[in-house]
């Protein structure tokens, strides 16, 4: 299956649009993903370190406020212990909100028994200051413990954070570079395309011009490029033949000449329908050539060809055809049905036209001298025009040259019958 231009061009910029948002797709992914680790190891790891130094302190200071409070028996120290006391409950308890409980079993555990501890040593156990360094040390160690935990899980997503980082540059480069190529490919293959298919039609435009009709610039078929290129080769065939007509066509009347008669009986004989071949002649030419001379005896041609090409466009068919054989003789291609109406149409129009081309003299007399085609004086009649119309059923004719044979005998029985007038079928009628 061929793809038009315009479906090849669709597809490679879709391709492209595909690659492109597959790099932004994927950029924003990755991006998400940094930002989404990021914010965990803000709102948790970081945290989680940060309160671990507060409770390692708050510890500390817990310890050192019960020592001194046993020693000095000052209620002062006591007082300063119970608020690092709260100060610890409350950190744990924030910490306990926001992170796995099984991570802080280890200090609350190793906590209690530092406050039994310090308890005991406030309450006046001396004994019980061995105990509580022992306490605040294991307390110590599991904040310490557990801090570090966190510190190995925060390198961990740090180090998985730079991987994905790296992978998101890398395949976001990989698909843009991608998109990019794919672009430049498809840009250039169409360019080249178009490019070298214009050259094709340029040269074909020029091998026309200069009348080489059949040249074929070989360009395939199945998109736009193609499909105008058909054109061209069916403009130039059509061409050809326009050439050959206006070569073929008379110079004074501009009418297709003997080349497009026949190639127009040819088909209609190949074709179903019956149609008349109207044959015109004009009466006594040559007389009227002699009296009044060529250039006058060419006007009247042009004239008469003039009058039939407007009649049969008048009342035949699109179908029908007006060629001009040379000379006087005149071929209309119509229709059955329409043959009686343009004869009598031609006939009625040529009698008003002729008048006009003779002297008033000559009008009045109805006639001009001259000599015939034998060198005898005669007097000839104003021209007339006759006609003699041939029927061509399917299978009665195998060629144009017998549809022109049987136009000549008729048209020479009608031209020896008096005024203008036209046969069909061997019926004569007069005007």
């Amino acid at each position: 299956m061929r793809l038009t231009l315009v479906q090849k061009l669709v597809a490679g910029y879709a391709a492209i649009a595909f690659f492109t948002m597959a790099a932004l797709v994927y950029s924003v992914m990755g991006l998400y993903s940094l930002n989404t680790t990021a914010r965990d190891i803000a709102n948790n790891d970081l945290v989680f370190i940060n309160t671990a130094i507060k409770l390692r302190e708050s510890v500390l200071a817990q310890q050192r406020a019960a020592v001194k409070g046993a020693v000095l028996n000052s209620p002062e120290f006591k007082t300063l212990y119970q608020e690092r006391a709260d100060e610890f409950q409350h950190l744990l308890l924030n910490l306990t909100a926001t992170q796995n409980p099984d991570e802080l079993k280890p200090i609350v555990g190793s906590y209690v028994g530092f406050k039994r501890s310090a308890e005991q040593l406030l309450g006046g156990d001396k004994n019980s200051a061995v105990q509580l360094n022992s306490a605040a040390d294991r307390v110590v160690d599991a904040i310490d413990a557990s801090a570090a935990n966190r510190q190995a899980q925060l390198s961990s997503k740090l180090k998985a954070a730079d991987q994905k980082q790296g992978r998101t540059v890398q395949w976001t480069l990989i698909l843009s570079f991608t998109g990019f190529l794919l672009a430049i490919i498809v840009a250039t293959l169409v360019t080249y395309k178009i490019s070298k298919a214009f050259t094709k039609l340029k040269k074909a435009t020029h091998r026309i011009a200069e009348g080489d009709f059949d040249f074929d610039p070989r360009i395939p078929a199945g998109d736009e490029i193609g499909e105008l290129a058909g054109d061209f080769v069916r403009m130039a065939s059509r061409l050809k033949i326009s050439e050959q007509m206006n070569l073929d066509a008379s110079p004074l009347t501009r009418l297709p000449g003997n080349i497009a008669i026949e190639r127009v009986l040819t088909r209609r004989l190949q074709g179903p329908e019956p149609f008349a071949v109207c044959y015109a002649d004009l009466d006594n030419l040559k007389a009227y050539n002699d009296h009044y001379g060529y250039i006058r005896a060419s006007d009247l041609i042009k004239t008469t060809g003039e009058i039939i090409h407007e009649v049969v466009r008048k009342h035949a068919g699109e179908d029908a055809f007006v060629g001009h054989v040379g000379g006087d003789d005149f071929v209309m291609v119509v229709s059955v049905e329409e043959a009686a109406d343009v004869c009598e149409a031609i006939i009625g129009q040529f009698g008003r036209a002729i008048v006009s081309y003779y002297d008033p003299v000559d009008l009045e007399r109805g006639a001009i001298e001259a000599v015939d085609r034998y060198g005898v004086p005669r007097v000839f009649p104003i021209m007339t025009i006759s006609i003699a119309v041939v029927i061509c059923g399917q299978g009665e004719y195998e060629s144009a040259v017998e549809i022109a044979r049987a136009a000549a005998e008729m048209k020479d029985y009608v031209k020896g019958q008096p005024g203008s007038n036209y046969l069909m079928n061997r019926r004569r009628h007069n005007r």
